[in-house]
């Protein structure tokens, strides 16, 4: 059994899906950031950076943090979605560093500056924007010539998934000169969200 920390936000999710994608048992544990749980000293024993994820896998006596921590474990653990040898290894390991130095900060900094914070600054709001428009049109670069970004579905697509699927389509529309059409990256979305695991993970935590 797995105990899943988490809330409703891309990095959570990548999480859910992942459980769900490998068939673990887990029960989850809502931490909801909007009342500042995540700085409780119960789950801050777990995660000290203070954060969701985190997972503790009872099975294996071990707790780990960050997301891309916990997908290469689970990885390993069950023998899914990581090849266990090179080149397919590095190339995997690649991309989802790429989602968790590139994907994921770029775009929450965009969500941040242009919706969340009380002062809108231009020079900040584009400057993010653009630049996740320009990740956008690496990943479809990548995905012109392969299904998905590390060749078969992996850990890579799982991490990146949440945070494409809620901004690919605003970044579409403000930075169309930058992403163009964008259709590599619209058909490896599509793929991802039919998956069945995938629309249960989504749905976690059910707050």
């Amino acid at each position: 059994m797995i105990d899943l920390y988490t809330w409703t936000t891309p990095n959570g999710r990548k999480i859910s899906i992942m459980l769900e994608e490998c068939g673990l048992a887990y029960e989850v544990h809502p931490v909801n950031l909007g009342k500042g749980e995540q700085f409780a000293p119960e789950f801050v024993a777990i995660c000290p950076n203070g954060r969701i994820p985190a997972i503790v896998d009872r099975d294996a006596g071990v707790s780990v943090f960050e997301s891309g921590a916990i997908l290469i474990h689970l990885a390993e653990r069950t023998g899914r979605f990581l090849p266990r040898t090179n080149p397919g290894r590095a190339k995997v390991l690649e991309w989802l560093m790429f989602q968790m130095a590139n994907i994921g900060p770029m775009l929450g900094q965009a969500n941040y500056f242009a919706n969340t914070a009380a002062e809108k600054i231009p020079f900040a709001i584009d400057r993010y924007i653009t630049e996740s428009a320009r990740l956008m049109k690496v990943m479809d670069d990548q995905l012109a010539r392969h299904e998905y970004l590390a060749g078969d579905y992996s850990i890579a697509d799982i991490a990146s998934y949440a945070w494409v699927n809620a901004g690919f389509p605003l970044l579409r529309g403000a930075k169309p000169e930058i992403v163009g059409d964008g259709a590599h990256v619209a058909r490896w979305l599509a793929a991802i969200t039919a998956r069945p695991a995938v629309g249960k993970g989504m749905a976690v935590p059910q707050v």
